[in-house]
């Protein structure tokens, strides 16, 4: 699902701005985005705090058969984990509509990565300083998937802490990827690391042509 306007006909309520149940029934832009990062970084938080209705979420319990394939290095606490995505949705002012689709972060999911990721416009990838080098593989997934990306460091408590300046050198990022620091539970800072992705995003995506 590429970014649409939606028709009066395909929405239905009357309210507008975050915190609605339904689209209203004004034009209004509809993006769909992935949420991406490693096992445990935090993404079903995330869409838990931005989502403005009830989210999809497809957790399950984890097993001590699952510690063989899964890594729980610096995430030993962690007893759940996404089997396939996790689904949100967000309005922006200026009626722009974020659909968040969460990945799962084991690397057995990755065959899942090609349909989840069909008609995205782009990536916001949850790192942890903990672990910086599990971002990488994500990173790079995104990139083969054409997809451009903004980088959010979840700042868990006992996570060591450096400046962004060290964080995009140890990151490797192209100058033009936004990187933001930001509590994956904290809706304002989530809603503020989405906002620097759109607006990476809609900087980079050439606009329609109404007469072709």
């Amino acid at each position: 699902m590429d970014s649409a306007l939606s028709s009066p006909s395909s929405a239905t309520g009357t309210g507008t701005g975050t915190g609605n149940m339904y689209l209203s029934g004004e034009n209004q832009t509809l993006v769909k985005l992935l949420v991406a990062g490693p096992f445990g970084v935090g993404k079903t938080t995330l869409i838990r705090a931005l989502s403005e209705t009830p989210p999809l979420h497809t957790e399950e319990v984890m097993t001590q058969s699952g510690a063989i394939v899964d890594d729980l290095a610096g995430v030993r606490e962690k007893t759940t984990t996404t089997v396939a995505i996790d689904f949100g949705r967000l309005t922006l002012p200026g009626d722009l509509v974020l659909y968040l689709f969460g990945t799962p972060g084991q690397k057995r999911f990755r065959p899942l990565w090609q349909d989840i990721a069909r008609g995205a416009l782009g990536a916001l990838v949850l790192a942890d300083t903990r672990r910086l080098a599990d971002s990488f593989e994500v990173m790079d997934i995104v990139e083969e998937a054409g997809l451009r990306y903004a980088v959010a460091v979840n700042t868990f408590p006992d996570a060591p802490q450096y400046s962004v300046e060290k964080l995009r050198e140890a990151l490797d990022l192209h100058p033009e990827t936004p990187l933001v620091l930001c509590d994956a539970r904290d809706r304002d800072q989530s809603v503020d690391a989405l906002i620097a992705l759109v607006g990476h995003v809609l900087a980079h995506t050439p606009e329609e042509n109404p007469n072709p």
